[in-house]
C-alpha cells in the first residue's frame, strides 16, 4: 500500500484550544505525523509525495465563500488591534441565513463551529496539502491500486461545506469520495473515528450516491454533541443513506467490532464500487480523549473486518493523538487490513 504525505502539512502548528472553557495546549500537533509515518512504514507502506491539485477538488465539496474566507482570514485578523495570535472565534450565530458579515470577527464565527481549529500563518497551506493528499490517494486507487493511505493532517471529518470545526478545515474524506464519484463510482464512507464525522454527514446528508456510516462514542455526552445520533438517517434523496452507530463510553473491542459488523452489512447492501475509510485511532484505550477502549490488537481486527468488504479502498487519516502506542495502532490497522484485503 502506498502512503501519501507532504511535509507542508506540518507547518500548521496550532497552540491552544478551549476544553470545558479552559485554554489548553492543542493536541493536533505536527508530532502526530512523525509517529503516523513511523507506523505506516512499519506496516510496509512506501511513502510518496502527493501532487498539487489546485482548488478544483476542494471546491467540489466546499463553498467558494468558505474557501475565500480560509485563504485570507489570517492576514485580515492580524490587522485587528489587540487580536489573538491565532484566529479564534468569540461569537457564533444561532442561525446562519441572510446577511453575510463583513467583519473578520463575524466571519470567523460564521465559518468556525468551535474554538478547537485556530487559524495561523500556515493553516491554509497545510489544509490544502492535506486535501491534495486525499486526492492523490483516491487517484492512486482510481488508477488500479487496491488501496492507498492518505496521511491527512490537519484532519477533516468535522468540516462541513462551509464550516471548520474539531481541528478540521477541509473535509479530506469527503474530497476523496467526491473524486471517486467523479470517475463514475458509487462510494461508501466508513468512519471509525472516536468522534462522529458530523461534517461528512452534513455534506452528503441529502445525497443518495454516497453512503455515510459512522461508529463513534455516543454524542449525548461527547463531542460533537449535536450530531451523530442513531435517528439521523438522511433527508430527501439521501434518506436511508446515513447510518450512525453510537457506542457507550469505554466500549471495548468486542462492542466496537459488533457495531462494525452492522456497518459492513450496510455498506454491502449499498453495493458501492469503492470505499473511503475515515480512520481515527483515537478510539484507542490510551488516547488522551479517553472515549472508547479499543486495543492495539483491536485495530488489526478492525482492519481485517473492513478488508472483507473486498472493495478498492482509500484510507484517510482522521484523529489519533499523542500517546506511546500511536505508531503501533496505525501499523496494526494497516497490517490487519493488508493481510485480508483482496479484490
Amino acid at each position: 500500500m502506498k502512503a501519501f504525505f507532504a511535509e507542508e502539512q506540518d507547518r500548521h502548528d496550532p497552540k491552544s484550544f478551549l476544553s470545558s472553557g479552559a485554554p489548553k495546549p492543542n493536541p493536533e500537533v505536527p508530532e502526530r505525523t512523525k509517529r503516523l509515518l513511523a507506523g505506516a512504514k512499519a506496516a510496509g507502506c512506501v511513502v510518496e509525495r502527493p501532487e498539487s491539485h489546485g482548488l478544483g477538488p476542494i471546491a467540489a465539496i466546499h463553498t467558494s465563500e468558505y474557501i475565500d474566507f480560509l485563504s485570507g482570514i489570517y492576514e485580515r485578523w492580524r490587522l485587528i488591534e489587540g487580536s489573538s495570535p491565532e484566529v479564534i472565534p468569540n461569537i457564533h450565530p444561532i442561525e446562519r441565513h441572510g446577511t453575510y458579515p463583513a467583519s473578520a470577527v463575524g466571519q470567523a464565527g460564521y465559518h468556525m463551529a468551535d474554538t478547537s481549529c485556530p487559524i495561523s500563518e500556515f493553516t491554509w497551506e497545510s489544509a490544502c496539502w492535506s486535501a491534495w493528499t486525499a486526492v492523490s490517494a483516491a487517484e492512486d486507487v482510481q488508477a488500479g491500486a487496491s488501496s492507498a493511505y492518505a496521511l491527512c493532517r490537519p484532519p477533516g471529518h468535522h468540516a462541513f461545506a462551509d464550516v471548520a470545526g474539531g481541528f478540521c478545515f477541509f473535509n479530506n474524506s469527503a474530497i476523496a469520495a467526491q473524486r471517486l464519484v467523479k470517475s463514475g463510482s458509487r462510494v461508501a464512507i466508513l468512519d471509525v473515528d472516536l468522534h462522529h464525522g458530523n461534517g461528512t454527514q452534513g455534506i452528503f446528508y441529502r445525497r443518495s450516491d454516497v453512503l455515510t456510516v459512522s461508529i463513534h462514542a455516543d454524542p449525548l455526552r461527547f463531542y460533537p454533541f449535536f450530531w451523530g445520533h442513531a435517528d439521523e438517517r438522511g433527508e430527501g434523496a439521501g434518506l436511508g443513506s446515513n447510518l450512525n452507530l453510537p457506542l457507550e463510553r469505554k466500549s471495548d473491542d468486542a462492542q466496537f467490532l459488533a457495531a462494525l459488523s452492522a456497518a459492513c452489512r450496510r455498506v454491502e447492501t449499498f453495493a458501492p464500487d469503492a470505499l473511503v475509510v475515515a480512520l481515527g485511532l483515537d478510539a484507542f484505550e490510551g488516547d488522551p480523549f479517553g472515549g472508547l477502549s479499543v486495543t492495539t490488537d483491536g485495530f488489526a481486527r478492525i482492519g481485517e473486518a473492513i478488508a472483507t468488504l473486498r472493495l478498492p479502498t482509500v484510507v484517510v487519516q482522521e484523529g489519533g493523538y499523542i500517546c506511546d502506542a500511536l505508531s503501533d495502532n496505525l501499523a496494526s490497522f494497516i497490517g490487519g487490513f493488508s493481510e485480508k484485503h483482496s479484490i
